[in-house]
């Protein structure tokens, strides 16, 4: 009986996590490669694990468990009538509008139902375990570990064997055929049930006189409304954590693709530790390491540390994966008996579900920058439980608030006198800055809140000062990210970045604003191409990605050039006059089209445009449905029968160049490649990128076809032609 309801939770939580990726595949050709994406389905996937849950828990409570398992066998067959998974016809996402409230209803038409069905099946076997009899019936929360293996496993097994392998009509089909495999294994499950002589009542407790001899500690049965508001608490902390390490790292550190997958198996790993039978790792050892790990986290956010990228990215996982093990072992230390079993992982869900609301829905219109992140340090330093007892007088309540009022604002005054002080190195500035501010916050530990405050002060006044590195003059935050416009440390340059990777650079010197630089200048790759092609194909050009406009200084009088942008932010930011004006100083027509550049471009005319410039694939979070065999069908159709195809493609992680070589092979096609090396922006504006021409006829590219600097794309054995239905970052990443 333990393997078959262990198998069957483990099944169910691999069906949940191969279904997330599943559809974020699904849904990435309407809305791009944005992280939003994945939040916002994130948001959606606990929603439905709290339906799941309360299902769970009321239809328990009112039915009993053996009335239920019969209900049950009903709700996994309805399910059925929604499968295979596929995106309904007629669905495209609104242009101008937040996107978000669309995409949810996307999701819960295609997989509501299913998914719905799937998330009651962890809870509702523990419950049915806990009333079988069994030996081990009293603690029933041990198979919980055996639901976040299979989520764990389907997690790593998606980007690494299934993506790879299967494409994603035959991924839905095999998640159809899993289904029911999962059907056939619970009503199984439900006639164990039937068959067992024990009928536990609704509200009734299963052998709780019999604990097992490993469990930490009693149940606790005392359900306030002070416990149950708790266990919120420190479930939403471990859950928008794992959603801020994501958004903090892919947007300000290494926008790794797939990076995503890290933090979120941290927080499958650490509810299989800290509900398993045997505690592998003291909970008492996490207590004491947190605020120690939080003080170094904070002092690398406030002090902008980003390199060297892998002891930062590993610091940044280490303080996640302490701070949910600090969270959730209080969970696992408080759970119930099994006669509120359904009732703690409602909570528990509704804990996750205001988490991924906080980071998806609530941040990114509240703050401009990933501020989300210190404010959940700040909680998860209140929660952390006190190990000494210490007095609780009215006058220490005071200083509770007090002093970090003062360690802020002396962080905030040393700051302002210090950044520009000369002869200090930039770390004695940060040591004296944040460094000390931090180390006085740690001799509060003895006052949890007194020092989560001192912490969210310190923070406070670092996120006040101006960067070192370049001075911000504008930051704005949409569904798609950060973007920001910064003046250079020279006092040469604006430049408009989305987190790290910049989007454009202009001049300041009046005489030098109209010329293009960054990867557009005129002596680099764009530039030979440009200036190589028929005068004629000019006259027409389409371009997708905005970015500050800087290819919009090639356009001439009596030319169209149409832009085509899914973020309106970077719409509104190109044409400030106050910093870019590249699209306002332009003497041709130029138009920017919003929405998703493939959508849109369905909507052109057939052969309008004489050139067409893919400039979406600089970012490490590539739109994939933009390089696929489907893809450029449709920049064929659009593209003049003698018209070239231009793709930037400077990648810091990925080689995409060979995936342009299989897709010209594919349509037979004349390509080259440019890869030009790096080079000091800075000092000449000019920045080294990697460019492919493309042209039905190779006659189009003109002296392209002569040029040494021009050679064929590098094949890769790995690489094969990617289409709508499949594609893998894995076969063109760098190592």
């Amino acid at each position: 009986m333990l393997v078959l309801y262990g198998l069957t939770i483990f099944i169910g939580a691999a069906l949940l996590f191969v279904v997330q990726p599943m559809m974020g595949r699904l849904v990435l050709p309407l809305l791009g490669g944005s992280p939003a994406v994945w939040n916002t389905a994130m948001v959606f996937y606990q929603a439905m694990l709290l339906g799941g849950y309360a299902y769970a828990h009321f239809a328990t409570r009112w039915l009993g468990v053996r009335r239920q398992a019969a209900l049950h066998t009903v709700v996994l067959l309805l399910p059925l009538l929604a499968l295979p998974i596929a995106i309904p016809l007629g669905w495209t996402p609104p242009v101008t509008q937040n996107p978000i409230p669309w995409l949810l209803a996307l999701l819960g038409v295609m997989v509501g139902l299913p998914f719905f069905a799937v998330s009651a099946t962890s809870p509702l076997l523990q419950r049915w375990f806990s009333a079988s009899g069994h030996p081990d019936a009293a603690d029933p929360y041990f198979l919980y570990a055996a639901s976040n293996c299979g989520s764990l496993l389907a997690l790593v097994s998606y980007p690494v064997f299934i993506e790879p392998h299967l494409r994603l009509s035959q991924q839905t089909r095999w998640w159809t055929i899993g289904y029911g495999v999962l059907v056939v294994l619970m009503a199984i499950c439900s006639l164990c049930v039937w068959r067992s002589s024990r009928e536990v009542a609704p509200e009734g407790r299963a052998g709780v006189e019999t604990l097992d001899a490993q469990k930490r500690v009693p149940p606790n049965d005392s359900m306030t409304a002070g416990r149950r508001w708790r266990w919120v608490l420190l479930a939403f902390v471990p859950c928008s954590l794992m959603l801020c390490v994501t958004t903090y790292i892919t947007s300000e550190v290494a926008p790794i693709p797939l990076l995503w997958v890290i933090p979120l198996a941290i927080y499958l790993l650490v509810f299989i530790l800290v509900f398993a039978r045997q505690q592998w790792v003291p909970h008492r050892w996490m207590v004491h390491v947190l605020p120690f790990v939080v003080a170094v986290l904070v002092y690398t956010l406030t002090a902008h540390i980003l390199s060297p990228i892998r002891w930062v990215i590993g610091l940044h996982l280490v303080c996640q994966f302490v701070i949910s093990m600090v969270c959730l072992g209080e969970l696992a230390n408080d759970r119930p008996s099994p006669g509120h079993l359904t009732e703690f992982y409602l909570w528990l869900s509704v804990g996750g579900v205001l988490g991924g609301m906080f980071n998806a829905l609530l941040a990114p219109v509240i703050f401009s920058s990933v501020t989300e992140y210190p404010v959940t340090l700040v909680l998860a330093c209140w929660l952390t439980p006190s190990l000494w007892t210490c007095s609780n007088s009215r006058r220490q309540r005071i200083f509770d608030f007090a002093i970090p009022v003062v360690i802020g604002l002396l962080t905030a005054n040393v700051t302002s006198v210090l950044r520009d002080w000369p002869g200090l190195s930039y770390l004695t500035k940060m040591a004296l800055m944040y460094g000390t501010p931090l180390v006085v916050c740690l001799l509060f530990l003895r006052r949890r809140l007194r020092f989560a405050l001192s912490i969210g002060c310190v923070c406070l006044a670092g996120s006040l000062m101006p960067g070192f590195q370049d001075l911000t003059l504008r930051v704005e935050r949409s569904f798609f990210g950060v973007n920001r416009i910064s003046l250079d440390p020279t006092g040469r340059f604006l430049w408009l970045t989305h987190g790290n990777t910049i989007h454009g650079i202009q001049h300041l010197d009046p005489s030098l604003r109209g010329e293009p630089l960054a990867y557009y200048i005129r002596s680099g790759p764009f530039g030979q191409a440009y200036a190589a092609l028929d005068g004629a194909l000019k006259q027409s050009v389409g371009v997708v990605g905005l970015g500050a406009g800087a290819l919009a200084s090639y356009g001439r009088r009596g030319e169209r050039w149409t832009f085509f942008e899914i973020d309106p932010v970077v719409e509104r930011m190109a044409r400030d006059r106050r910093y870019f004006s590249f699209l306002n100083d332009c003497p041709a027509n130029v138009e920017v089209v919003l929405g998703d550049a493939r959508l849109s471009l369905q909507k052109a005319r057939d052969g309008e445009f004489g050139i067409l410039v893919l400039d979406a694939y600089s970012s490490d979070t590539i739109p994939l449905h933009l390089m696929t065999r489907e893809a450029m069908a449709l920049y064929l159709r659009k593209l003049a029968p003698d018209g070239v195809l231009i793709f930037h493609i400077s990648n810091r992680r990925l080689i995409l160049e060979s995936v342009l070589g299989v897709l010209a092979q594919n349509a037979g096609l004349a390509c080259a490649a440019q890869v030009e090396g790096a080079s000091d922006f800075l000092g000449t504006g000019k920045i080294g990128s990697k460019w492919v021409v493309m042209a039905p006829r190779a006659e189009s590219l003109g002296s392209l076809t002569s040029d040494a600097r021009w050679q064929s794309p590098p094949k890769r054995l790995k690489t094969q032609l990617w289409t709508d239905d499949y594609a893998s970052i894995f076969s063109v990443f760098i190592w």
